[in-house]
């Protein structure tokens, strides 16, 4: 729940805005399992939470059915952790124990942890349309939205209810789908035979050009 950034407020604590909650919950059919990065603002309410800086969210458990993770943005002065190393954890905890993933986070698909864990990783993601996301900031919305565009990733298997749930938020990109369809593309490039340049037959010279002197 911590975004971790001072652009708009001295505040460490970026909290999910309330429609977004709403979502969450509707998503889960109730609160999260799992809240890995909250603070004591948070309106997320998940059964579990693992309050920053007190708690290491990146050391602690991750073995749960429903997670939902905003985390800190920017680069932790005290673990040296970034938002990399959520999302590898993200990845992680469905790949390994099947866990529902949702992560709250800028988009950013030139960076190294969107080509690890989001393409071909994730099962979609929900580019929202709202110009500059306005988390809570000490439990209140700022005037000032965030200076980034956000998305909502799913890692998981239920992509109709993602969908169903989050369109209404902004464009659905079925990731993994599209990741597979481009890497078949590709495939299917390099393994097709050369084509060689047709040759087409000469025409007939008319009788008129052949008998000229």
């Amino acid at each position: 729940m911590t975004a971790g950034r001072k652009i708009i407020s001295q505040s460490q604590q970026w909290c999910t805005p309330r429609k977004y909650v709403t979502a969450i919950h509707d998503f889960f059919a109730g609160a999260p399992d799992l809240d890995p990065c909250s603070n004591a603002n948070s309106i997320v309410e998940a059964t579990t939470e693992y309050i920053l800086p007190r708690q290491d969210g990146l050391k602690e458990s991750w073995k749960f059915k429903k997670i939902y993770v905003n985390p800190p943005y920017g680069r932790e002065k005290s673990s040296k952790s970034s938002i990399y190393d959520w999302l590898q954890r993200c990845h992680e905890a469905h790949a390994q124990n099947k866990s529902e993933v949702l992560a709250l986070v800028p988009v950013a698909t030139n960076t190294a942890h969107w080509k690890e864990f989001v393409f071909g990783q994730a099962a979609a993601v929900c580019f929202l349309a709202d110009t500059r996301l306005k988390f809570l900031v000490a439990g209140t919305e700022q005037n000032k939205g965030a200076p980034m565009s956000c998305c909502m990733i799913y890692w998981g298997k239920d992509l109709k209810r993602f969908q169903k749930v989050f369109a209404e938020f902004g464009a659905i990109v079925p990731v993994k789908e599209a990741y597979s369809a481009v890497q078949t593309h590709r495939t299917s490039i390099r393994t097709s035979p050369s084509i060689s340049p047709r040759i087409l037959p000469r025409t007939a010279t008319s009788s008129r050009n052949k008998n000229r002197v």
